[in-house]
């Protein structure tokens, strides 16, 4: 393993700072672009990229940002490789290098994501081109009868392997073992399925003697199903999430990075703010590694036009603030209604359509 690993793993969560999750493949920034009526063009989805990751002030709350394939390769308006946007305000660049969920063998409605052939070289590439962490994640479903011991097991083998071999090739891994929102299951069952899969993950990161100093665990908080009829508040939410992480994560481990997982952006805020003020050891960094909750606002004021560029800008950055205060325990929902008053009072050429 390179001896920069771990520093490299501190820094990304250093001081409350996050990882905004940039790497959404074309075809779901396609749905997400669809919805504000933005034709998903390659050059609007570079120009949607090169604004969030030129916006200034991003990196007092940012400490990586995860790219995508199409995106790593792109270059800006101004010609800059896309990624050199990124490490220019000193955050880190990453790289999600995975090839998604794939039907698993064997089961029924279970997936096992793919990625492993060729990863080696793909990862010393992307290493050459200024990327120092990664990014591979698992799909875990709730149903019935649903997950087996096979796609747990499955899915942690392939994370396991996934972060050895990035170990090797001097990349930070952010394993991201995820259990959907999906469904009518209970807080507790979220729980129960939540805990056998990263009991399963840290047991497979042994066996393939990853160095748990040099990585990041980005997991889902422990939430109820979308479906379900009884819906837990913030402070549920909190206390199950951190009771999962403290009894099945190893206090080696620099960092956890939440994925949002669906929550609208000022929910996933508050459940990472109340997980940090509760009481009790807490030995790792606990922080966001968020994708839709922390672009949304940016997305809505943006709108794919060039007159959004600086709301839209304005408005990731604010959304970074409250996501790194809710990492310190310091985010109050008074400062969201502040914000709100705000823009409602701000003229619509600035902050909406006209």
């Amino acid at each position: 393993m390179t001896h920069d690993l771990p520093d490299i793993a501190a820094a990304l969560v250093a001081r409350g700072k996050g990882i905004l999750a940039a790497d959404e493949t074309p075809a779901t920034l396609t749905r997400r672009f669809d919805a504000h009526g933005i034709p998903s063009t390659e050059e609007n989805r570079r120009a949607y990229r090169e604004m969030l990751f030129s916006a200034k002030g991003a990196a007092e709350f940012i400490g990586g940002v995860i790219l995508q394939d199409e995106t790593i390769h792109q270059k800006s308006s101004t010609g800059r490789p896309l990624i050199q946007l990124v490490t220019d305000q000193g955050i880190l660049a990453g790289i999600k290098v995975d090839a998604g969920a794939k039907p698993l063998a064997g089961s029924s409605g279970e997936t096992v994501t793919e990625g492993l052939d060729g990863l080696r070289e793909r990862l010393t590439d992307y290493h050459a081109m200024g990327a120092r962490f990664a990014k591979w994640r698992a799909v875990i479903r709730i149903g019935e009868a649903i997950p087996s011991r096979m796609c747990i097991l499955a899915n942690a083998h392939a994370l396991a392997r996934y972060a050895a071999l990035s170990q090797e090739q001097g990349l930070v891994p952010i394993v991201e073992p995820e259990v959907l929102m999906d469904g009518d299951h209970t807080i507790e069952r979220c729980e129960e399925v939540t805990s056998q899969t990263l009991l399963a993950v840290f047991d497979a990161l042994e066996e393939q003697a990853v160095t748990l100093e040099g990585m990041l665990l980005k997991p889902n908080m422990v939430v109820a199903g979308d479906d379900c009829a009884r819906q837990p508040d913030v402070d549920e939410v909190a206390f199950a999430t951190l009771r999962c992480l403290r009894r099945r994560v190893p206090a080696a481990v620099p960092g956890i990075v939440f994925l949002s997982g669906g929550q609208t952006s000022r929910l996933a805020t508050a459940h990472l703010n109340a997980i940090n003020r509760l009481p009790g050891p807490k030995p790792w960094a606990i922080s966001f590694s968020f994708g839709r909750a922390l672009q949304d606002d940016a997305l809505t004021a943006w709108r794919g036009r060039e007159e959004g560029v600086a709301a839209g800008r304005q408005a990731f950055v604010q959304r970074a603030r409250f996501n790194c205060a809710a990492a310190l325990g310091k985010y109050t929902d008074e400062s969201e209604d502040t914000l709100f008053t705000a823009r409602a009072s701000a003229p619509r050429r600035e902050l909406h359509d006209d």
